[in-house]
Formats: C-alpha cells, structure tokens, sequence
C-alpha cells in the first residue's frame, strides 16, 4: 500500500527565536570574551605572542571552515544522487554550510594581519631559494589572495544559493526549486573538489613549502567531511529532544552512523597510504613532515590521533547496535569533532614548535573566539527557516526510510 502524499499534510516544523536567543546570545558572549583574551594574550606576549596568535588562529578558522565545507559537500551529494533518506535532515546541512562566508571573514582577517608570521616564503626576496624560486608562480602574494577569494566567493555562493531555493520550495513547493539545487549540485561537487584540495595546499602545506604530497587534498577532505556527518548528528539529537524533528527515526540514525563509520575508514586509508608511501620512498623533501610530527612530545599527539581517530572509534562503529543507539552515536559523535582538531592541531602547530608541543591558552581562546561567533550565527540561522524542507517532492520516502 502506498502512503499519502505527506508533504501536503506536513506542517513547518519551527523553533522560536526566543528559544534559540539564548543560545545566539550566550554563544557571541562565548565568542568575544574569547576574542577579547587572545588580544590581551597575544598583547602581552609580545613578538611570540603575536605568532603563537597567529598560527592558532589559523588552527581554529580552518577547524570550523572544515565543518562547513564538510556540510556543504553532504548537501551536494544529496542533490546529485537524489537522495531520499536524508531529506529530513538537510535543512541542518544547509545551514552549517551557509556559514562559511563568515568563516571567510575570519580567514581574510587573520591573513592580512599575520601572514608573514605563518609563511615563511611570504617574504623571502628572490633568489634566496631555487626551490621557492621555481614555485613563485603559484606562491605569490597576489596568486594566494585571489585564489582565497574564489575559494569563498565559489563555496559560499553553492551554500547561500542551494539553501535559498530549498526555504523559497518550503514557500511555493514548486519542483523546479528541486532540479535548480540538483543542476547545482552537479557543477558544485567540482567547484568544491578543486577548492578545498587547493585551499589545503595553499593554507597548510605552503606553511612549509619544500614539502608535498599529491594526497593531501583528499586528506584533509577526508577529516572534514566525516566530522560534519558527526556535527549533524548531534544538532540532529539536540533538536529531537527539544521536541523537533520528530519523522527522524532510529533508520535515520543508522545511515548517518554508516557514513560516520566509512570516513573513519577513509580517513584511516588516505593517511596510511600517504605516509607508507613517503616512508618508503625516503626522500628527505618529503619525509620532513612526519618527522617534524614525530619529534618529542608531538610523537604522543600523532600516536593520540591515530588511535583516537580510528582504533577507537571503528570498532564500536561496526555494530548496528551503535548506529542504531542515538546516546551512544553521539558520543562517538562528540569524540570525531574533537579529533577533527586534534589532527588540524598537529598539521599546523609544529611549524610553530618544532622541537615538540608546547600548548598554550590561545589555542583555546582562539578556538572560543571562532567557535563562539560562528555557533551563534547558525542560532540566529535557525529559526529563520523550517527544520527540515517541509514540501520537498521527497519528503515522503525520507519520514518513511527504512535500511
């Protein structure tokens, strides 16, 4: 027997924004508190305080722009496969991802300010290495600032443009909305390939440009997308038990765990093979990186990484008990956010300390800074919009999805 046509009977699904005010206020009170500590921290701290303000600073907006683009890639997939199932959760995807312009500002912000802080061929004068010499035509700093630019201006136009026709269907529930988001799904999902691979080597690899790795794009894609999968799974939780999303049901959690469970695996993958192969090979140009990671205490943060960001977390993943638990899938959840930082903290502090971990405070306040600013954004996001796109010509096969 088929089912009724549920999206001519479903309502908007709303929260109000004295429900997320709260939240909004307290997250930007968060943010400049932190923002106004790594002032004073990196005032006081003088010439060292500014670098070490620097490069956590970049830690952290590349933490979060890693969240967005992450969302954005899932809701690209969505459209480009005409998926069903994650129908009643995408309106969380699109509204993590249409925070990535903001992120953007952070980034123009920290690079125009420390930029000859945190690259050391930002201003090496020419001639004083062959090696940078035969790559100025990509690393320069006209190149680096124009290819920042069309890296936001590219995945912040997908995001605001893909979420605009899903809110303007929640309005008309015309289909056209539909193919227009899917037919930008299909020039986006290049777009963004092309962006975050360059991005990771504009961003973290030229923080030491005698290295390379033909992986590393893929890497770095590997870490963000996974930990957004787990970002929606908590926003997801944290809105069924303030009483929304209520058609998301244990099936919804299976699948979102399925996919938790295939970019650990992916990550793990991508990050063996880069090093095996640079191991094996032996060449000092390349095998800096890892050794530079592997140099006194940041050894204990590399092996930390590798268990915590696979052996832990894939065994408990392979049951269907656990992806079907949603208490014990947020937690593994919770523990892949952290271990997203975690592994962009050990991919960019040690060009700063070299000669092993040295944290400080502003690694923290940094982090709050962002984090508090960007958290609220998405609170005054939320309200703005259905929860979940209420006359998606699908919506019917997603509240009924079952493995």
């Amino acid at each position: 027997m088929s089912h009724p046509t549920l999206h001519q009977e479903l309502t908007a699904d709303t929260i109000s924004p004295q429900k997320t005010g709260k939240f909004a206020f307290l997250s930007l009170a968060v943010g400049i508190v932190g923002l106004i500590a790594s002032f004073l921290l990196a005032w006081m701290g003088g010439e060292e305080g500014q670098k070490q303000f620097a490069y956590s600073w970049l830690f952290a907006v590349l933490y979060f722009f890693s969240l967005t683009v992450g969302s954005l890639f899932w809701v690209l997939v969505h459209h480009a496969t005409d998926a069903e199932w994650t129908v009643v959760v995408r309106r969380q995807l699109e509204n993590v991802a249409v925070l990535t312009p903001l992120v953007g500002l952070f980034f123009f912000a920290g690079i125009i300010c420390f930029a000859p802080l945190l690259y050391s061929w930002w201003t090496m004068a020419p001639g004083s290495d062959e090696l940078l010499d035969h790559k100025s035509l990509y690393l320069n700093h006209t190149g680096f600032y124009v290819r920042a630019i069309l890296y936001f201006v590219g995945l912040s136009g997908l995001a605001f443009l893909i979420r605009r026709h899903s809110v303007r269907q929640d309005e008309t529930g015309a289909s056209i909305h539909t193919v227009r988001s899917r037919v930008l799904s299909f020039a986006g999902i290049p777009i963004l390939a092309l962006s975050l691979t360059f991005a990771a080597v504009d961003w973290i690899m030229a923080l030491e440009y005698t290295w390379f790795s033909t992986m590393w794009g893929v890497y770095i894609f590997a870490g963000g997308v996974g930990a957004a999968m787990a970002l929606l799974v908590l926003i997801v939780t944290a809105l069924k038990k303030a009483g929304h999303l209520k058609m998301v049901n244990i099936e919804h959690y299976h699948v979102m765990g399925k996919f938790m469970l295939t970019f650990c695996i992916f990550w793990a993958y991508i990050g063996f093979s880069q090093y095996m192969l640079i191991w094996y090979a032996n060449i000092p140009e390349e095998t800096s990186f890892f050794i530079r990671r592997n140099t006194e205490s940041w050894w204990y943060f590399t092996l930390a990484l590798v268990i915590g960001r696979f052996f832990l977390p894939f065994p408990i993943l392979l049951f269907q008990a656990t992806k079907k638990n949603p208490k014990w899938l947020c937690i593994v959840a919770g523990w892949m956010i952290a271990m997203q930082a975690l592994d962009l903290y050990v991919l960019i502090l040690p060009m700063l300390h070299q000669t092993g971990a040295n944290l400080a405070w502003l690694d923290l306040t940094n982090l709050l800074a962002v984090g508090g600013i960007v958290a609220a954004a998405f609170f005054w996001i939320l309200p703005k919009s259905s929860l979940f796109p209420v006359k998606d010509p699908r919506i019917e096969h997603s509240t009924h999805f079952s493995n």
